[in-house]
């Protein structure tokens, strides 16, 4: 009987991930320990905020004033007129079933007004 001698193949190990992780790991460990000076001035008065809802019909709301139409002309008037500066932060209060567009282009309107602190208002997650 005639038997093939098979290839033993070279099996590697690459421990360059593993090494990675280490590198990683030492990161953490040694992060700099600074201590921030502390200020006597006093603490800066809160800004109101200004709040953009957006109900499941894609009704605008501005600071719980409901917009005269649902035009995308009216939001960028109505937000226009409540700009200050760029320090003035916009929170966006969406319900759940509003469509994503509505959204977006209040996203994008904001933008354009001159709002630069924009977010998002949600809710925590009940356990169910």
């Amino acid at each position: 009987m005639n038997f093939r001698h098979r290839k033993k193949r070279n099996l590697e190990i690459s421990i360059t991930p593993m090494i990675d992780v280490v590198f990683l790991l030492l990161n953490k460990n040694t992060a700099l320990q600074i201590t921030l000076p502390e200020s006597g001035s006093k603490e800066l008065a809160p800004r109101k905020l200004l709040v953009l809802s957006i109900d499941s019909t894609s009704q605008y709301y501005l600071n719980e004033q409901p917009l005269a139409d649902n035009k995308l002309s009216t939001l960028a008037h109505s937000l226009a007129s409540v700009f200050k500066d760029k320090e003035q932060a916009l929170v966006i209060n969406a319900d759940a079933l509003a469509p994503y567009q509505a959204v977006v282009n209040a996203l994008d309107i904001a933008g354009r007004v001159g709002f630069v602190q924009i977010t998002f208002a949600t809710q925590q997650a009940t356990e169910k």
